[in-house]
C-alpha cells in the first residue's frame, strides 16, 4: 500500500512512467502500436458484419449467432494456441495471424447473395481462430520487450489502449458502414490488420526455449511433423504446469471467475438501453463508453494505491465483489446518469481485477510456458463468458427473469463470487506468502 504520506502526484507526473515507457523501449512501443491497430479492427468492422447479416436475413438467431461463432471459435481454438505460441516464434505467429484476417475480411467480399451467407460465419470463425493466437502471443511477449519492473505500467497502457480503442472503433465503424457501406469496412479492417503486421515486423522479440524439465531433447523436427508429434503432449505439459504452480493457477482463474456473471451484465446492457432507459442507440453507446471508459481508469487508480504484488491476488477478490455491488445499483436504477456513473465504476473494478492478474501471470510464469498459460486463461475467459450470456439470453427469451431482477441476480452472483475468493483463494495466496516462497 502506498503511504498516505506520499504527496499525491500531478497529473502530469501520473501519466510520465507511461510516457516513458513508451519512448525508451522501441520493440514495446512497435508491439503496442500494433495492439492498438488490431484492436480496432476488431471492434471497426463488428457492426459491418452485422449490417452483412442483417442484409440477407432479419433473423435474430442469426444476428446472435455471430457472437457464439466468435466465443465459441476462441475458446475451441485456445489450447492449440497455447502450444503454438510456446513452440514456435510468436512474433512470426503474430504477423501470420494478422496476414491470415486481413485475408478473411476481404473475402467477406465474396458473400453477395444469401445462399452464401454460411460463409460469413466460417470467415468470422477463423479470424476469431487467428485471434485466439495473436492475443496470448502478444500478452506473453510484453515481458520480453519491457523489463520487469515495468509490467505494471506495461499493461495499464494496453489495458487502457483496449478501453480507448473500444470506445471509439465502434462508434467510427457504425459511422464507416453507413458512409463507405459494408464492403469499404471490411477492406478498411483488413488494411489496418496489415499495418499492425508492419509495425510487429520492425520490432525484436526475443523468446525462451521451452523448458527442458517438461521436453525431452531431441533432433529438431519440420513444422508439420513437430505439430504432429508434439501438440497433444505439450497441452497436457502446459495443464500440469498450472496444476503444479497453485501461484500461476490463482491469478489464472481471475478472469473467469468475474465473467461468469459479468458477461451476462455487460449482454444485458444492450436489453437496458431498449427496454429501460428506451435510449436506443445512444443509450448502449453511453453505456458501452462507460464501460470503456472504467476499464482504462481502474488499472491506473490500483497501480497508485496498490502497489505491494503480495496483496493483488486479494485486490483482485475485492474488485470482483465491488464490481457486483456497482451493478446491483444498475439492477435497481432506471435513471440514464445513474447507470453511466456505476457501470463506469463496476468496470474500473474490473479493469484492475484484469490489469492485476495478467502481471502476476506474466511474472511468474516461465517464458516457455507463458504462452499456454495465458492460452488456458483466456479459454477459461471466453467459456465464463459465453456460459453467462446463453444463460441470461434463455432466461430472458422464455421471459422467466424480468430483466432489472436478473440484472440484480447476476451482480448478487458476482458478489458472492468475489467474496467466496476472498474467503478461499486470497487465503491460500496468504498461506504461500506466510511460508516464503515468493
Amino acid at each position: 500500500m502506498v503511504d498516505a504520506r506520499t504527496p499525491k502526484k500531478s497529473f502530469r507526473q501520473a501519466f510520465t512512467p507511461f510516457v516513458e515507457l513508451i519512448k525508451e523501449y522501441p520493440s514495446f512501443r512497435r508491439l503496442w502500436i500494433a495492439q492498438a491497430i488490431s484492436n480496432f479492427g476488431d471492434w471497426f468492422g463488428l457492426l459491418a458484419l452485422y449490417a452483412l447479416v442483417q442484409r440477407y436475413s432479419d433473423s435474430e438467431f442469426l444476428l446472435g449467432l455471430v457472437i457464439i461463432v466468435k466465443m465459441l471459435s476462441l475458446a475451441l481454438f485456445s489450447p492449440i494456441a497455447g502450444y503454438l505460441t510456446d513452440r514456435f516464434n510468436r512474433r512470426i505467429l503474430m504477423i501470420i495471424c494478422d496476414g491470415g484476417r486481413a485475408l478473411s475480411l476481404l473475402l467477406m467480399l465474396l458473400v453477395q447473395q444469401e445462399s452464401l451467407l454460411w460463409l460469413a460465419y466460417a470467415l468470422t470463425g477463423f479470424q476469431m481462430m487467428l485471434s485466439a493466437i495473436f492475443e496470448p502471443a502478444k500478452t506473453a511477449s510484453i515481458p520480453n520487450v519491457a523489463p520487469p519492473e515495468r509490467l505494471v505500467d506495461a499493461n495499464i497502457i494496453s489495458t487502457a489502449t483496449w478501453s480507448i480503442i473500444f470506445t471509439s472503433g465502434m462508434a467510427i465503424g457504425g459511422f464507416a458502414t453507413e458512409w463507405i457501406g459494408v464492403e469499404g469496412v471490411f477492406i478498411l479492417d483488413a488494411f489496418t490488420y496489415l499495418v499492425s503486421a508492419w509495425f510487429i515486423y520492425r520490432a525484436v522479440i526475443p523468446q525462451e526455449v521451452r523448458c527442458s524439465n517438461y521436453v525431452k531433447g531431441q533432433k529438431k523436427p519440420s513444422f508439420w511433423e513437430d505439430i504432429r508429434q508434439n501438440i497433444g503432449t505439450d497441452i497436457v505439459l502446459g495443464i500440469r504446469y498450472l496444476r503444479d504452480n497453485h501461484q500461476i493457477l490463482r491469478p489464472a482463474v481471475a478472469k473467469g471467475t468475474s465473467t461468469i456473471f459479468l458477461g451476462g451484465l455487460v449482454y444485458m446492457l444492450v436489453l437496458v438501453s431498449d427496454s429501460i432507459l428506451q435510449m436506443g442507440s445512444i443509450g448502449l453507446g453511453l453505456l458501452y463508453a462507460a464501460r470503456g471508459i472504467g476499464t482504462g481508469i481502474g488499472p491506473i487508480i490500483a497501480r497508485q494505491y496498490y502497489t505491494d504484488e503480495r496483496q493483488w491476488v486479494v485486490v483482485m477478490g475485492a474488485s470482483i465483489a465491488l464490481s457486483g455491488a456497482m451493478y446491483l445499483v444498475v439492477g435497481l436504477t432506471q435513471v440514464w446518469w445513474m447507470m453511466f456513473v456505476f457501470v463506469l465504476l463496476a468496470h474500473a473494478a474490473s479493469g484492475a481485477n484484469w490489469v492485476t492478474s495478467t502481471v502476476l501471470l506474466q511474472k511468474r510464469s516461465e517464458d516457455n510456458f507463458r504462452g499456454r498459460v495465458f492460452s488456458t486463461e483466456w479459454l477459461l475467459f471466453t467459456l465464463g463468458n459465453s456460459l453467462s450470456v446463453v444463460v441470461a439470453s434463455v432466461l430472458l427469451e422464455w421471459q422467466i427473469v424480468a430483466l432489472q431482477t436478473l440484472i440484480s441476480l447476476y451482480a448478487v452472483g458476482l458478489m458472492a463470487a468475489g467474496l467466496l475468493w476472498l474467503a478461499t483463494v486470497a487465503n491460500w495466496e496468504r498461506n504461500w506468502v506466510q511460508k516464503g516462497l515468493t
